[in-house]
């Protein structure tokens, strides 16, 4: 089959692709629809044309171009042989008025909603602009209330994938928050007993929400929602849900009292595990950040030293990983060191490799000077017990002879 060449007007100049739904801006440049709205209100709203840098107007900023479209279709079908696809034709834009009509049709009856939800996702996948509005409109309070009242139905599984696609903004999530008193609670339940995509659904949602809560319902919470975070963790249902249920864990335990109850539902064992078996750089890092957080409490560093293999696998993200694990890791053995040190601990520390990586951290430029100060001080504080180590470095073994 013969490569076709495409015509280089019907590319759009931000996707490079065929542009199968084109519009002009007023600076009279060409775009796909969905490209130029994720430009224009995406990463901090640009308001600019990517071509020209002209200002764009904020209203009846993007006209069809039927006469381009329906060039594009024709030599679509000219070149089908080649196997080129034929471009459909698009469908319009919605307006609130249309979304309101939607929505009062669903809250008539029960029976109505999957179809609600149902006709929200196809306007939701038809741009920014669309998913924009549907944001700006009471279908998100709709949505959010059905996930509250409704728990584990198929009708609380389709909202919470509307909300997940709509990607909300800070700013309308603040809101919803402060609306909707019981949907971070329902959000932490469906985490247990919903089905998978729901449980990620959640996690992803609780993330985009956990920071923008009061910290009287944090430093108060249950430890059953902690329960409910470890152990959605402990069953990796993907890695964007294992990272968002990290990032929910890090942000619950930045509160003093959280730590302890993170402890108890298993938190450290569970971190200890994904350092173990997760070759993701970003995965370690959240575990470490966690971990980190949780040896600040002595029930944490407790379970740590506890797990056969606690101590040696925060060592070896050492130098490893990144500047930032390495950082963490340096920052839980400092923890270790000073506040839970014992004769085995230490002499465990020798034989898993810690000496030997802190003395390596002294001789390197991969992290900076904090953490050579920290590890120097690690030495320092233990050098006596560490004096017979090969790798300790001359001026320890000078201010501690053998004796």
């Amino acid at each position: 089959m013969e490569e076709v060449e495409i015509p280089s007007y019907f590319l759009c100049p931000i996707s490079l692709q065929i542009m199968s739904d084109p519009v002009t801006l007023p600076t009279g440049i060409t775009y796909h629809r969905d490209s130029i709205e994720r430009w224009l209100f995406s990463q901090g709203k640009n308001r600019t044309c990517p071509v020209t840098k002209q200002p764009i107007p904020t209203s009846d900023f993007c006209t069809p171009n039927h006469t381009l479209r329906r060039l594009i279709q024709a030599w679509c079908v000219t070149h089908a042989d080649s196997g080129v696809q034929r471009i459909p034709t698009p469908r319009a834009p919605v307006d609130r008025a249309h979304i309101a009509k939607l929505l009062q049709e669903a809250k008539q009856s029960a029976a109505n909603h999957l179809t609600f939800f149902h006709k929200i996702r196809e306007i939701v996948s038809g741009g920014e602009a669309n998913r924009l509005c549907v944001e700006a409109s009471e279908a998100v309070d709709f949505l959010a209330s059905v996930v509250e009242d409704y728990g584990e139905t198929s009708a609380c599984d389709e909202a919470l994938a509307v909300l997940h696609s709509l990607k909300i903004s800070e700013e309308r999530l603040r809101s919803l928050v402060a609306s909707r008193a019981g949907l971070l609670d329902h959000l932490f339940a469906i985490l247990r007993i919903s089905s998978s995509k729901s449980r990620i659904h959640a996690a992803v949602l609780l993330n985009s929400i956990i920071t923008l809560v009061s910290p009287i319902y944090l430093t108060n919470i249950r430890e059953e929602r902690l329960h409910e975070v470890v152990n959605f963790m402990r069953d990796r249902l993907s890695n964007q849900a294992t990272k968002a249920a990290l990032q929910v864990l890090i942000e619950l335990t930045s509160w003093g009292r959280n730590r302890v109850k993170a402890v108890s539902a298993g938190a450290v064992y569970v971190l200890v595990d994904l350092l173990l078996e997760d070759s993701d750089k970003r995965v370690c890092e959240m575990a470490l950040v966690a971990l980190d957080k949780l040896c600040e409490c002595a029930d944490g560093r407790a379970e740590l030293i506890c797990h056969a293999a606690g101590v040696a696998v925060v060592s070896k993200k050492i130098l490893r990983v990144s500047v930032a694990a390495s950082e963490r890791a340096v920052r839980i053995i400092e923890k270790l060191s000073k506040l839970s040190a014992t004769p085995a601990l230490l002499q465990e520390m020798i034989q898993v490799g810690v000496v030997s990586k802190l003395c390596l951290l002294l001789q390197v430029e991969y992290c900076g000077a904090r953490e050579k100060e920290r590890a120097r001080e690690i030495l320092s504080l233990h050098a006596r017990i560490w004096k017979k180590s090969p790798c300790l470095p001359y001026q320890f073994l000078f201010a501690y002879p053998s004796s």
